[in-house]
């Protein structure tokens, strides 16, 4: 193509979109999802499966051991939910291996990315529950410090807490404000000092919580043993080896008032 071939043609396609109607705007936006289950493995194809299965041996050998077993089906939700109470109780659970005696921990909601199923646990689950590289860590807050955090996660309408956390909310659609705090019964002393076990990405003070980035005595391990993948991999295999079928259920640590 000479150079005024290219543009004429340049010239053509500019002037088709400069008589383009304008009036056209977006008015709604839609989507659908699409399920990826075991109806489109009807019709394999042979020498796709065939060259996968040397790459799905090694993948199964990772992923798929049995690490422990949930008694029921746990998922993820605001303000409250058995996943958010178990991976939060997990961090309290793992913080014995780091001389740690925290007063509580929190988890966020938007680090939890799938469910558990009931009956076994497998790495992949756990991998799937956890995915990102998010570390175990501490942070001192004063009584004034977290109260402000626990107004923070009002106003986002619930996170994960650990066992012995006690708030009541407004709903979101009201503000998401926090009417009452309380810590194994106790109100909370402002002028009192509460270690907290959490992950670094809100030690930074990300997800709108950055109450916890303004604590004192931090300690934040960069290993990737601490991630919290592992920990929670830790837990079950531990629960599994006494025996114990791991269960977890939403029993008031976030409260809406309505």
């Amino acid at each position: 193509m000479s150079c005024k071939q290219y543009l004429l043609g340049a010239f053509a396609i500019m002037t088709i979109a400069s008589c383009a109607p304008k009036h056209y705007h977006l008015t709604s936006v839609e989507r659908s999802r699409i399920i990826i289950d075991s109806r489109y493995d009807q019709n394999p194809d042979e020498k796709a499966a065939a060259f996968l299965a040397p790459f799905k041996k090694v993948n199964d050998s990772i992923m798929a051991p049995v690490v422990g077993q949930v008694a029921h089906n746990m998922h993820a939700t605001r303000p409250e939910s058995d996943l958010s109470n178990l991976v939060s109780d997990i961090l309290m659970w793992a913080s014995r291996d780091y001389n740690e005696k925290p007063d509580l921990a929190v988890y966020n909601m938007g680090g939890i990315r799938a469910d558990l199923t009931k009956g076994d646990v497998t790495y992949e689950d756990v991998l799937s529950v956890a995915p990102f590289e998010n570390k175990i860590c501490f942070v001192t807050l004063t009584g004034e410090q977290l109260m402000q955090l626990f107004r923070q996660i009002a106003y986002r309408g619930g996170e994960g807490v650990s066992k012995g956390v006690e708030l009541v909310i407004t709903s979101a659609d009201i503000g998401g404000e926090l009417v009452s705090a309380r810590l194994y019964g106790k109100e909370i002393d402002p002028q009192a000092n509460y270690r907290v076990c959490t992950i670094n990405y809100l030690l930074e003070g990300n997800d709108g919580m950055d109450a916890l980035s303004k604590g004192s005595d931090k300690v934040a391990p960069q290993e990737a043993s601490n991630n919290t993948r592992f920990l929670i991999l830790n837990f079950f295999q531990d629960m599994l080896k006494q025996g114990i079928v791991v269960d977890a259920k939403v029993e008031g640590r976030i409260k809406v008032k309505m």
